[in-house]
């Protein structure tokens, strides 16, 4: 029998229009241009207390386009051997940065940031490591700053439904779940998916999707059994994992930079299932069935911009409440996840240079 999941997984703002205000303007700065930088920024812009202060980027010739495209009042290059990060942190102005850097600079960045005294949401995955996550826990606690990992697609409407069918008991207790998650990455060395000094690998950067239906429906694990193909750079390319509870239930979760998959989830109990329609990142439907012969039914999900407003709307909120992390993105999660991610590549056999820093 399935043990409840805590509430943390919920909400409750899921139905609300994460555009609308819920407090104080607050002054963002968003480190780096990339194209998660760019989406992210997109809908930023849609929220109506926030204001797109500054950006920051290697050169500033992306710096300064990016500020134009998306209406930000500064931009900052790196100029004379300062990071333009650095620049952008030492702006007084800025009350809370998003960094949108790849993961193997996310602990330089985010340890910089809470320094300067800026609030921070920090794109998945959080860090390298577990090491990594536990410095920077600490040191945002100590400085009383708030600090969340961006994962998204835990505060979509779709996701949260599903988590609240899952912790209703309308499926009965909960017994298997299984996601997958892959699409073909060309390949390059240096490519951000690739580069191993940037924690490329299917693990860190898509890894999580699967892993948030089994973690929002059945709870953290109890063993984790992995496997996968890690290629001559030592990067895994592809993995399996399977996941153990005390009670019986498991989770095998498949993410791939190799191949295409139907990319859906199920979650499935003694009275019933549920199965997700659209990529499991971002789901636009859920369909339901009780029994072989009860009732069926589908549930639909329209969403705000590309989905990126409802984690930006509860960072928003919490810091206009002086929350120090969220209630929904606890810091324990994330620290819980990087530890599970340090045993899966423990199996696997992959390393990044942040191990070894």
């Amino acid at each position: 029998m399935t043990s409840p999941i805590a509430t943390p997984w919920l909400s409750g703002q899921a139905d609300q229009d994460p555009r609308s205000a819920t407090g104080r303007t607050l002054r963002w700065g968003v480190i780096a241009t990339g194209s998660i930088a760019t989406a992210v920024a997109a809908d930023l812009a849609l929220l109506a207390d926030a204001e797109l202060h500054g950006v920051s980027s290697r050169t500033q010739e992306r710096a300064d386009k990016f500020a134009a495209e998306f209406g930000f009042s500064k931009a900052y290059g790196n100029d004379a051997g300062v990071h333009g990060y650095d620049r952008l942190l030492a702006d007084d102005a800025v009350d809370v940065v998003y960094v949108a850097s790849p993961h193997g600079q996310h602990y330089e960045i985010v340890q910089a940031a809470l320094n300067a005294g800026k609030h921070v949401l920090c794109e998945k995955a959080f860090t390298i490591n577990g090491r990594e996550a536990v410095e920077l826990i600490d040191l945002a606690r100590a400085k009383k700053l708030f600090l969340m990992e961006a994962v998204w697609s835990r505060f979509l409407p779709g996701m949260q439904r599903a988590f609240q069918i899952a912790a209703s008991g309308e499926l009965g207790d909960l017994h298997w779940v299984s996601a997958d998650l892959g699409f073909p990455a060309p390949y390059s060395p240096t490519a951000r998916l690739w580069a191993r000094e940037d924690g490329g690998g299917a693990l860190l950067d898509i890894t999580v999707y699967p892993l948030l239906w089994a973690l929002g429906t059945m709870g953290f694990p109890q063993t984790v059994s992995a496997s996968g193909f890690v290629n001559d750079d030592g990067v895994d390319a592809q993995n399996a994992l399977t996941l153990g509870y005390n009670h019986g239930g498991q989770a095998q979760l498949t993410s791939s930079l190799l191949a295409h998959g139907p990319r859906t989830a199920t979650v499935a109990g003694s009275l019933g299932y549920l199965q997700s329609v659209g990529s499991i990142n971002n789901p636009r439907e859920i369909n339901v069935a009780i029994g072989w012969d009860g009732e069926r039914r589908t549930e639909s999900f329209e969403i705000v911009g590309k989905g990126y407003t409802y984690e930006l709307r509860e960072v928003t909120r919490c810091i206009q409440q002086d929350l120090t992390e969220s209630p929904v993105m606890p810091l324990e999660d994330t620290l819980a996840t990087m530890r599970l991610f340090d045993g899966v590549r423990a199996q696997l056999g992959t390393t990044y240079p942040n191990d070894h820093r």
